[in-house]
């Protein structure tokens, strides 16, 4: 023992001595300029223990290399080697349930025990880099997730676990992380950063459920936030981009589990349910008889009574939609909360109308009111007429707490006789729920393209003798060639469907024509409605009505009545075609396509990727609750069960991609020109037309930023077309996204970055602006029923009717019965209350998850800074426009302001907010 205290003592003495000739030194070196020289004590390294890689281990080293230089020929300076390897730390969010039930409590629980024992949540890093040896990607060492149990059962809607690694300084830049879920539930993994490389925290995004390895043996894999093209892929990431595609598309066999992830096309054959009723059959949506845009496949077995049918799944359970696709928590309980109102909102009427004849239509105009005031158990005096028969109706007026009064909706609460007036009435197909339909009149007489063998004559039945005096002075000639006329023509439209519409009990319908003259003061008023009727047989004369505006009590009522029918074809065409069809349904293809096509990491999904939050779910929903036979759609619209079928013939008939920017579609509908010295290359025809104003200030912010992102990535043509992914993107899109307008001629090709950029710039648009100009004010518009009816139940009388005296003697009581019934109209307007309001998880245009770290490319990340700035300048530039009197048709007395534009909302019905997606 004394002697080895006494060679540790030797020991010791010499280290002190050498560590003081070294700091000598180094002062020396330092006063003569020799530079400054860091001493450390010489440190052994010690070779790993046998059968433990050096290059990644999972503890921590107690060693650093260091190596001996001689500075002096006095004294030895030792200084540190590069450490073979340096410690990782993971960082990974995971989001909880805010709400459980007793099955996600016990869940919990036994994950929390499962992780305890070991069965726990495994991670492994993957390098950029090849292995020289073995030629395999470079793996970590497997790592658990710490504290699993404990944090999961602290508070907050958030927690942070942690796992760590030791890597081989070799290890290189991390590329992808592969996560296993042993334990017996999913969880939603939000994000994962890994701390500790030199070159600083590598950000994951993850924002997807991992499934339980019981349900999905494979490992998930992310990628970092780096984007690569497919070109430049690091070989150790190459397999991994290529697995992850190839499973997201699935075989395109079997049916689909609410845990998949895979992402397939379908025809819309599940909107029928024949199995139930034979009169619930409808066609298949898709293909060459009736073409269609594709939707997401379930690959449900088929209908008994139809094998080319697919079988129905009701409410309340779920369609499938791929997992990451479903509403998060915070969105489904807002969606559940309004599917409960709407629910409420129904049920009253419903009981009504079964009980009780008498009451199944308003009676008058202040029955319509007190729906706002009073709710619907008061309002008429029901609440006496039904508590006798039904007790249960008073504990759910008291529960519901005014859950069964509605909002008031907008267009009553500025002036709530406005919708009487024809400039409103017109003002609305420019700053409307609607305005895109209006086009301007290059043809007088209108003419109809539909076969005049069948539809007869082809010119309308308006004469410039109809319109003449409502000209300010002019010829119609001179009206049209200073493009004064404009038209909202759904003659062709609706014609084809009348005879079956009108044969369905309770519905009534006309083929409308209306045409407005742009007066002095920048306003449009109509001055003549055509309503017309199909020949009773081929070769037979069309019955054809023409009025203009009224003179006196009976033209009054009638021109009313006209009115209402044109808003009823216009309430159809915009909830089937411009709104369903036009963003929801043609969106969806590029949706499924991003998902199949585009890696995760390749820079077009990360700009593409939050205008796709949320599709496939609301599409989902709409055809099992409102497309559908006998849905809320065909119950609440004039067409009823023929309401898809029209939306397919627009389609068909007029549907172009490359009309679909806005630019272009003004263009299309002649309401603007081309105009190189304007600031969007275009001027206006109306020049105060607030959509299209507001719109192209939207369309041109998105356009920059686009262009910006693509010329980044794509400098020239070459690389466009060299981009395997997303030329197979744009070609899935195409021909099996929208298999029945492959052929077309006007598909832009994809073959450099200005057509690259148009093409995605369209895509966003679509998902973003248009929708939500489309969506948000319907129930502010339509809220009120007799405004923009959406169904219509009588035609309007002719003298020797027997409804002609009835009309006479009472008008306002028979436009009342011509509009949708006490159940039709709670019905529809609990759907559009719904339909119009923002979730409080709501992300808008400008706005997005993680904006600092969505990707590592710094230019993009200013660059998205940059266009969110100019959002908010163009936000503030809309209400200026909004208080300036100038203004006509989004400033005066009475006149609502045109928010549906502006770009932030809060939660709620609000008539303003673009959100980034189609999301509801």
């Amino acid at each position: 023992m004394a002697a080895s205290r006494e060679i540790l003592s030797s020991s010791l003495s010499e280290r002190s001595s050498a560590s003081i000739l070294a700091s000598s030194a180094s002062r020396s070196l330092l006063g003569t300029g020799g530079g400054l020289l860091r001493g450390t004590l010489c440190v052994r390294h010690r070779p790993p223990p046998a059968g433990r890689s050096r290059r990644c281990r999972s503890s921590f080293s107690k060693t650093s290399p260091a190596k001996e230089t001689t500075r002096n020929p006095l004294v030895k300076v030792v200084t540190p080697l590069e450490p073979e390897e340096f410690q990782v730390r993971a960082a990974v969010t995971i989001r909880k349930k805010t709400k459980e039930d007793v099955k996600d409590a016990v869940a919990r629980h036994w994950d929390g025990l499962s992780d305890i024992i070991g069965w726990n949540v495994i991670l492994q890093i993957i390098s950029e880099e090849l292995d020289p040896i073995d030629k395999n990607p470079k793996k970590s060492s497997e790592a658990a997730l710490k504290d699993w149990s404990e944090k999961m059962n602290a508070k907050g809607d958030r927690v942070i676990c942690t796992a760590h690694f030791i890597l081989d300084k070799n290890f290189g830049i991390p590329g992808a992380i592969t996560v296993c879920n042993r334990h017996q539930r999913e969880f939603f993994l939000e994000s994962i950063v890994l701390e500790g490389f030199p070159s600083g925290a590598v950000h994951f995004p993850c924002n997807s459920w991992v499934q339980s390895t019981k349900d999905r043996r494979k490992r998930r894999v992310f990628f970092s936030n780096k984007p690569y093209l497919p070109a430049e892929t690091p070989p150790g990431l190459v397999q991994l981009r290529e697995e992850e595609l190839r499973e997201m598309r699935g075989d395109g066999t079997s049916v689909r589990k609410m845990s998949d992830r895979i992402y397939d096309y379908d025809v819309y054959n599940d909107l029928g349910n024949p199995d139930k009723a034979a009169e619930l059959a409808r066609p298949v949506l898709g293909g060459e008889k009736i073409p269609y845009p594709r939707r997401c496949r379930t690959g449900r077995p088929p209908t008994d009574a139809d094998l080319h049918s697919e079988s129905r799944v009701e409410k309340p359970h779920p369609v499938y939609v791929p997992r990451d696709e479903a509403f998060e928590e915070l969105k489904q309980g807002a969606f559940l909360a309004g599917r409960l109102r709407a629910v409420l909102h129904t049920l009253v009427p419903s009981i009504m109308a079964t009980i009780s004849a008498d009451k199944a239509d308003f009676s008058s105009f202040h029955d319509l009111e007190s729906l706002y005031k009073e709710g619907l158990i008061l309002k008429m005096g029901l609440q006496d007429h039904l508590l006798r028969k039904i007790p249960l109706v008073r504990q759910i007026q008291d529960s519901s707490e005014g859950l069964l009064r509605y909002d008031t909706p907008s267009i009553l609460s500025k002036d709530k006789f406005s919708w009487l007036r024809d400039d409103e009435f017109a003002r609305q197909m420019l700053a409307g729920v609607n305005p895109v339909n209006i086009e301007r009149v290059r043809t007088f007489p209108p003419v109809s393209t539909l076969d005049p063998a069948v539809y007869g004559q082809p010119e309308s039945a308006i004469r410039g003798e109809d319109i003449a005096g409502h000209l300010d002075g002019m010829t119609v000639q001179q009206a049209i060639d200073n493009n004064k006329l404009f038209m909202l023509d759904y003659h062709d439209a609706y014609l084809p469907f009348i005879g079956q519409i009108n044969a369905i009990e309770g519905r009534k319908a006309y083929a409308t024509r209306t045409i407005f003259f742009l007066t002095s003061f920048g306003t449009i008023k109509p001055v003549a409605i055509e309503l017309s009727l199909p020949p009773l047989s081929p070769g037979d004369a069309a019955s054809r009505r023409v009025l203009t505006p009224p003179v006196d009590a009976t033209s009054f009522w009638l021109w009313h009545l006209a009115k209402a029918h044109v808003n009823s074809n216009d309430a159809g065409v915009h909830q089937l075609v411009n709104h369903w069809l036009r963003t929801h349904a043609c969106v969806e293809p590029f949706v499924l396509a991003t998902h199949r096509r585009l890696s995760t990491m390749h820079p077009i999904f990360k700009l593409l990727n939050p205008h796709m939050r949320y599709t496939l779910e609301i599409n989902a929903l709409a055809r099992q609750n409102l497309i559908n036979a006998d849905g809320v759609i065909e119950s609440c619209f004039t067409p009823g069960p023929f309401c898809m079928e029209m939306s397919a013939a627009a389609y068909r008939e007029s549907w172009r991609f490359d009309l679909e920017g806005l630019p272009a579609d003004l263009l299309r509908r002649g309401v603007a020109v081309e105009d190189p010295t304007q600031p969007y290359g275009l001027k206006l025809l109306i020049e105060d037309y607030p959509y299209a104003n507001d719109g192209l200030l939207m369309w041109s912010s998105i356009q920059n930023w686009v262009r910006t992102y693509v010329d980044a990535y794509y400098p020239s043509a070459d690389i466009v077309q060299s981009d395997s992914e997303l030329q197979l993107w744009y070609w899935e899109a195409v021909n099996v996204g929208h298999a029945d307008k492959r052929q077309a001629e006007w598909w832009p090709e994809l073959d450099n970055p200005a057509s690259l950029a148009s093409v995605l710039t369209t895509v966003i648009w679509l998902s973003s602006a248009q929708h939500a100009a489309l969506n948000f004010g319907q129930y502010p518009m339509g809220g009120y029923v007799p405004n923009r009816s959406p169904m219509m139940r009588r035609l309007l009388p002719e003298e020797g009717e027997p409804e002609y005296a009835e009309f006479m003697a009472n008008p306002h009581r028979l436009f009342l019965s011509a509009m949708p019934s006490l159940l039709q109209a709670t019905k529809f307007m609990a759907v559009v209350d719904t339909l119009s309001t923002h979730s409080p998880d709501e992300e808008y245009l400008g706005e997005r998850h993680h904006p600092s770290t969505w990707t590592s490319d710094a230019r993009m990340v200013e660059g998205f800074y940059r266009f969110s700035a100019e959002v908010r300048r163009i936000e503030k530039e809309i209400e200026r426009r909004n208080a300036d009197h100038k203004f006509r048709n989004r400033c005066g007395a009475g006149v609502l302001p045109y928010e549906l534009l502006i770009p932030s909302s809060p939660p709620g019905v609000t008539g303003r907010g673009v959100p980034n997606s189609i999301s509801i």
